[in-house]
């Protein structure tokens, strides 16, 4: 349930940076590829990537998104545009065509509850920096700090000046040297997001419980993730720790995981939710998503939330004890779920495919308000 508050002039609840990638992710495979060999898969999915997996993620649990980015204007970029735009409703007035700039392209192959990708593509002929030169106020900012580029930009730095809670990842190291100098560079930074081995990485330490309190030291939000078993955090605003475990599903595709659990954490940062809430929530999101294919487009929105939940309520009501025990753990969405937009989204499709019919059933391409600006009304 949302906080009441005085309203906020902010024009968005997130605001985000970075490259925009054309992906088409192949799923289903019987066996691996090996060198002149083709194989036939079961599943493919075509969305838009890279930062449009945070874009759509945050926009599709109702914050209010900008992107600043890159598009080329090729039939991968109009496409990619119309998508974010008009489907998915991210606010691209920060983001910038450019001509004779071609799409980057990211095939990713999901096989064994992991991914390998191939990916082509060049600079922008401009940095994306210099579209948030000065960047629009926000309560938030996702900013990947494993990009030296990111790292060296004072765009998200002067956010955070302002009063915007910044959240850092880092992402995979492939030297696997786990340069120290970015937790130096966590200063001003809210929240720290790594993977466990990322974290056990970067503090040289040897446990995720660990890596967990060293990375409490620089952030007041530390959380770190370990796949199947679960997610840890520390918040040091609230006094709060917490160990939660993940939900047991059949994922087919990994991709993009990690963004949702991003967005989550961010809309239950902002909501002041307790810390176990953030991340079951967290949790539950990441878990819808890898049922899916197709990376930004697998993200849950409020109705798959809403669906899941009704499951395991009914599963509880017939006595079921894993649900009567789930849903107990989960049984603050009752709240988060009244009054939210549960309009159908869409999936990725094989092809560039036309905008689906989701909405005819029930328009709502109005672009959302901040969540300060909806208490303001309530």
């Amino acid at each position: 349930m949302m906080h009441a508050s005085a309203p906020d002039s902010r024009p968005f609840d997130v605001l985000l940076a970075g490259t925009v990638f054309f992906d088409v992710v192949f799923t289903g495979f019987d066996q691996p590829p090996t060198p002149g060999t083709e194989v036939w898969t079961h599943g493919m999915g075509s969305s838009p990537g890279g930062i449009a997996n945070l874009a759509v993620a945050t926009s599709r649990l109702g914050l209010c998104t900008g992107l600043a980015a890159g598009f080329g204007d090729d039939l991968y970029g109009d496409w990619m545009w119309q998508v974010l735009r008009d489907q998915e409703r991210v606010d691209l007035s920060r983001s910038r065509r450019f001509h004779a700039w071609h799409t980057p392209v990211t095939v990713s192959l999901a096989m064994d509850d992991d991914r390998s990708m191939v990916t082509h593509g060049h600079p922008l002929p401009d940095p994306v920096a210099s579209l948030l030169d000065p960047p629009p106020a926000t309560h938030a900012v996702l900013a990947d700090l494993g990009d030296p580029d990111v790292r060296e930009a004072s765009w998200w730095r002067t956010a955070a000046a302002d009063g915007a809670l910044v959240f850092a990842d880092a992402g995979w190291d492939p030297a696997q040297e786990w340069d120290r100098r970015i937790l130096t560079d966590l200063d001003g930074c809210h929240a720290f997001t790594p993977n466990a081995q990322e974290a056990m990485g970067y503090t040289r330490t040897d446990t995720p419980q660990a890596a967990l309190h060293a990375l409490a030291e620089y952030v007041p939000l530390a959380v770190v993730t370990c796949g199947q078993d679960g997610v840890l955090a520390i918040d040091a605003s609230t006094g709060e720790e917490a160990h939660i475990p993940s939900l047991r599903v059949a994922a087919i595709d990994p991709t993009g995981a990690g963004d949702v659990f991003a967005a989550s954490l961010v809309l239950g940062t902002l909501r002041a939710w307790p810390l176990d809430q953030r991340l079951r929530f967290g949790a539950l999101c990441s878990s819808l998503a890898v049922q899916q294919f197709g990376g930004s487009l697998a993200a849950p929105g409020w109705g798959d939330i809403a669906d899941w939940w009704r499951d395991v309520s009914t599963r509880a009501a017939a006595g079921e004890p894993d649900a009567t025990e789930t849903a107990q753990a989960y049984g603050f969405l009752e709240g988060c779920l009244a009054g939210a937009s549960t309009r159908r989204v869409r999936r990725a499709e094989a092809t560039i495919a036309r905008f689906s019919d989701a909405d005819r059933v029930a328009p709502d391409l109005t672009p959302p308000t901040t969540y300060r600006q909806e208490e303001g009304q309530s």
